[in-house]
Parts: structure tokens; C-alpha cells; sequence
């Protein structure tokens, strides 16, 4: 069986299919150069809270289509701040912000969510739907995105099946354990298939066995076209992807010791 690239998809995305993703883990990543269309550009970004410092400060960097990385750093050093600029929940202090060669900045907010529809985002603190089942808070995407219901109780429960919680897909997120909320919460930001995949801390909540397994799962959906981005402070993680690139943020200021930001490297075109 052979899936798509996304340019031969239809502008609906699809929700993902974990057995028929992971059957292609083996794949390639496409070429990523300067040419292409960069998914994200910061250009002299800072961002401070109030009157206080800047907790981030001069940040240039460029994130292209089908690439995956991993942002690392000290507790403190700015990791969920940035991540706030990505999925839109913060505008910088200064600087400019490019998102899908939109300038996110100057966007009117009535745009924002056309614009956040694009994103899948994992937080740190779960953001679960209280009133609703583990079931639907999955669902939720993809209802957003127009889906009949009809259509949704095969890949919601897909999803749920390859996060191990198909047995708590009634249970409401106060009924769940943390590592629970956890995957749920992946589950919701992955089904849809996003163009950007924001993670703060995916795996900080799971046992190592599980910690792998949702690992591979942002792997494939990388494989698929999304650009993945992952905060952690674990740096055996970094190991198991070895085509990612990494990010490290030092009080606030971005390294790039290799380049591999400004200057991704080129990687060999095989079959998806």
C-alpha cells in the first residue's frame, strides 16, 4: 500500500492511520533546502513579560516543511516561551514572526484560528475538554475541521487503540492518570494531521516503553509531510531520531553550533 505526499492530498487533511503510517517509518525524508518554502521564519525575535528582561532575545531561525526538531535547554531557559510563539498564543515584543509566508504579527486576530487549525499542539499541562470522554476530546479536530460523525469513530478509535486507551475512551480527564491525559492529549493533536506539530514535554508522563512508541508516532507523521517540533529535557530521546535537528536555548538566546538551522543539510529523496 502507498500513501500519498501531502501534495497529492486533498486540501482536507486526513486524519492519520497509525497501523498504515507506521508500515512506512523506513521511509526517507524529502530534500529540504534554502529554496523551499520555509514553514516558519524568526527574524531578531525577543519577548519579555511586562517591564521585566527579556526571556527570550534575538532569535533568527528558519523551520522548513518536513523536518523534525528537538528544542533543548535548562529548566528556565525559555523552551515554553518559544513554544508559545509557535502555536500562537504569545506575540513578541520584537522582531518578526513569518508563519506559511504570512507575516503572523501584523495578522488581524480574527485570522488567528485559520491559522491555529494548522497546528497540532501538545501542552505541558494536557488542556483537556473536562466534560468531555477521551473519545471526544480526540474527536475534536476533526469536528472542528468538518468531519461528519459518521466518519469519526473509525480513526478516533485507531488513535486511541495505538495510544493504549481504548478501554478509557468513555472516561472523563478527572477519571484519568497523568500519563492518560498525556496520551490523550497527543492523540487529539496528532489526528488530524497538522502541517506543524508542537510539543512541550510529550513524554515527560509516560513509562519508557510508551515514552519510544509515541515517539514513532510523531516519527511517521513527520515521514507524512509535518513539520514536528519537540521541547525536552530528555536527552535519550535525541538519540532516536537520527535525522532530527537541534534547537538549544541558553538564557533565553538560541545556539546553532552546526549551522543545521540556517543551513539545513540535504537529505536523500525515497519513496513515502
Amino acid at each position: 500500500m502507498r500513501i500519498a505526499r501531502r501534495d497529492e492530498r486533498p486540501k482536507r487533511p486526513d486524519a492519520i492511520k497509525p497501523g498504515a503510517v507506521l508500515a512506512h517509518v523506513g521511509g526517507c525524508l524529502p530534500i529540504m533546502n534554502r529554496s523551499q518554502n520555509a514553514i516558519v521564519q524568526f527574524d531578531n525575535v525577543g519577548l519579555r513579560y511586562g517591564t521585566g528582561k527579556e526571556v527570550l532575545g534575538d532569535l533568527s531561525f528558519t523551520l522548513y516543511p518536513g523536518s523534525f526538531y528537538f528544542l533543548t535547554g535548562a529548566s528556565g531557559a525559555g523552551k515554553t516561551s518559544l513554544l508559545r510563539l509557535l502555536y500562537l498564543a504569545q506575540r513578541p515584543s520584537r522582531g518578526m514572526i513569518r508563519m506559511f509566508g504570512t507575516d503572523v504579527i501584523t495578522l488581524p486576530r480574527a485570522r488567528l484560528p485559520s491559522f491555529r487549525r494548522r497546528l497540532g499542539v501538545v501542552f505541558q499541562d494536557f488542556r483537556l475538554v473536562g466534560h468531555l470522554s477521551a473519545f471526544d476530546n480526540v474527536a475534536l479536530p476533526l469536528r472542528v475541521a468538518g468531519v461528519a460523525d459518521e466518519d469519526l469513530q473509525k480513526p478516533v478509535s485507531e488513535m486511541l487503540d495505538w495510544v493504549g486507551l481504548t478501554d478509557r475512551a468513555d472516561a472523563r480527564p478527572a477519571t484519568l492518570s497523568g500519563g492518560e491525559q498525556q496520551r490523550v492529549a497527543i492523540a487529539r493533536a496528532v489526528i488530524g494531521r497538522p502541517d506543524m506539530l508542537i510539543a512541550d514535554e510529550p513524554t515527560g508522563n509516560v513509562d519508557p516503553e510508551m515514552a519510544v512508541k509515541l515517539l514513532r508516532l510523531f516519527e511517521a507523521l513527520n515521514r507524512l509531510g509535518t513539520t514536528v517540533v519537540v521541547a525536552t529535557h530528555d536527552l535519550h530521546l535525541l538519540k532516536k531520531v537520527p535525522e532530527s535537528l537541534i534547537m538549544r536555548l541558553d538564557k533565553g538566546r538560541l545556539t546553532d553550533p552546526t549551522g543545521a538551522l540556517r543551513y539545513p543539510p540535504r537529505r536523500d529523496v525515497g519513496a513515502v
